[in-house]
């Protein structure tokens, strides 16, 4: 007879069945989760498009002015194309960046009023606009027939006409009155709703310089005193300075003949003047003015197809001074990527240096100047070369980047 100890236990009561997990929605995402998520986004446009599927995702990019700056520093604001400005009567063109394996920049680009037409026009034959400076997204345009100026941003459409600067301006020069550059500083993309611009003309005479300063917020212009921030050798002469072009929080422009630059200070709009490596003396048209991603001046001159890289950068004795960096040599990588033969290419041109990336063009003086030629950039950190498009050489390019969009910035969420 067994015994009792022998005996099998008891059977435990059966488990009560669990309920199945919750399903993970939107809302269980944090937004620090779902920035570090868009950060690995690959462009601004993908940004866009992610952020405004849904009120949680943009609320996690609206938020936070931190995880907007982390973004810029990885992503830098996409090139979008160029806008061609003629030799002639015509309207302005552009011509886009095309990126098949992109269709988030393709969308952007499409997005693009590539024919201004929020622009006035009082005559269709003979519109008149003519393009002085594309700056974040920003294009200033002049009309000279109707004596209007406008700041219009093809994204957004953005339209603001404003007067020409008063007459006063040219008061108590001495020797002929030169007209000079138009600059566009737009507001920062931090503050979309409170969108504001200033804009500074400057001209010179024989010998010194002037701005005038319009705020979008007073809606007047403002006249500077004439300043003379030549060095040492005279800057006498009717055209002694170069175009001038802004880089990094200054406007600069090239003395024609000297080893000088005029510099003017947008924050404080004092004029100074800083020197020229002695080789790029009286050689304005070899060379261009621009800044890197951590906002050093540089210089990139193009002989042939090297590029000669100077930076802006303290000498032992800590006095800021241009030092030649490097001497790149791209013949045979420019004929390899635009699959031509020296006799082709006869050189290259450098047309602006922004955030690091030189754009320059082929160049075909002793074939025709007028043939069509290849567009390029150049990165000066990762020596990457990219062909751009193909296209005639006339006329003034100015390349436009995709600024951030308002839609995508600030704090307050419109319901």
């Amino acid at each position: 007879m067994a015994s009792r100890s022998q005996q099998p236990p008891p059977r435990a009561p059966p488990a009560e069945p669990q309920p199945p997990p919750a399903p993970t929605t939107i809302r269980a995402l944090s937004d620090d989760l779902l920035r570090e998520i868009f950060l690995r986004l690959p462009s601004l446009p993908s940004l866009v498009r992610a952020a405004l599927t849904c009120r949680a995702f943009l609320a996690a990019v609206r938020s936070s002015p931190a995880f907007r700056r982390r973004f810029r520093a990885l992503h830098p604001p996409p090139l979008l194309g160029f806008f061609i400005d003629p030799n002639g009567t015509e309207m302005p063109s552009f011509t886009p960046i095309r990126r098949r394996s992109d269709p988030d920049l393709a969308a952007a680009v499409r997005g693009i009023d590539v024919f201004l037409t929020r622009v006035p026009c009082h005559d269709d034959l003979f519109p008149g606009w003519q393009i002085r400076e594309c700056r974040r997204g920003c294009l200033l345009l002049i009309n000279w027939e109707t004596k209007q100026i406008a700041s219009y941003n093809p994204l957004t459409r953005a339209l603001d006409l404003l007067p020409m600067p008063p007459d006063e301006i040219c008061k108590g020069h001495r020797g002929k009155f030169i007209p000079k550059n138009y600059f566009v500083l737009p507001s920062d993309d931090e503050a979309p709703d409170r969108p504001s611009f200033r804009v500074v003309y400057t001209c010179h005479d024989k010998s010194r310089l002037r701005a005038a300063v319009f705020s979008s917020a007073t809606r007047k212009w403002q006249i500077l005193p004439w300043s003379d921030p030549a060095p040492a050798q005279p800057a006498s002469g009717k055209h002694w300075l170069l175009s001038g072009r802004q880089v990094n929080g200054f406007m600069c422009w090239s003395h024609s003949w000297h080893a000088y630059q005029v510099l003017l200070d947008t924050a404080t709009l004092q004029f100074s003047f800083i020197d020229l490596p002695e080789y790029l003396e009286g050689q304005g048209h070899l060379y261009s003015t621009g800044d890197t991603k951590d906002g050093k001046l540089c210089i990139v001159a193009a002989i042939e197809f090297t590029l000669c890289i100077w930076f802006r950068r303290a000498d032992a004795d800590g006095v800021d001074k241009w030092m030649l960096d490097n001497m790149i040599q791209l013949e045979e990588e420019v004929l390899r990527a635009t699959e031509g033969s020296r006799d082709e290419h006869e050189e290259l041109k450098v047309m602006a240096i922004l955030d690091s990336i030189v754009y320059m063009s082929t160049f075909e003086t002793f074939r025709d100047a007028s043939l069509p030629c290849w567009y390029l950039s150049f990165c000066l950190e990762t020596r990457k070369l990219e062909k751009l498009f193909y296209g005639k050489t006339d006329g003034h390019k100015h390349p436009y980047f995709m600024l951030w969009p308002s839609s995508i910035v600030g704090n307050n969420l419109s319901p």
